[in-house]
């Protein structure tokens, strides 16, 4: 883990910055000795802003699941995603 103080930020911005990106890492920043804010590069940011959807539509599937919402077999969606193939394919030619 990453603490800086907030100066920090302000006195070496790329150093703190270059350190986002080479580690993958959040960096924390304090002020007066507390945590005040949490910096990190922006691939980082959006790798981690994917995996919380995803995560939040894995959870909201497990609930529907669990609450008594039909599943598939690995068959009835390998069929369902043929069907959904071969009619972009009809759409395609008549266009």
């Amino acid at each position: 883990m990453n603490i800086r103080p907030s100066a920090a930020i302000r006195q070496n911005y790329n150093e703190v910055a270059d350190m986002c990106r080479r580690t993958g890492e959040p960096v924390f920043l304090t002020k007066n000795g507390e945590g005040d804010l949490v910096v990190m590069d922006i691939e980082t940011y959006t790798r981690r802003e994917k995996m919380l959807h995803l995560r939040e539509e894995l959870l909201a599937v497990e609930e529907a699941r669990a609450n008594g919402a039909k599943g598939y077999t690995v068959d009835e969606v390998a069929a369902m995603m043929r069907d959904i193939i071969e009619e972009s394919a009809t759409l395609e030619k008549a266009e």
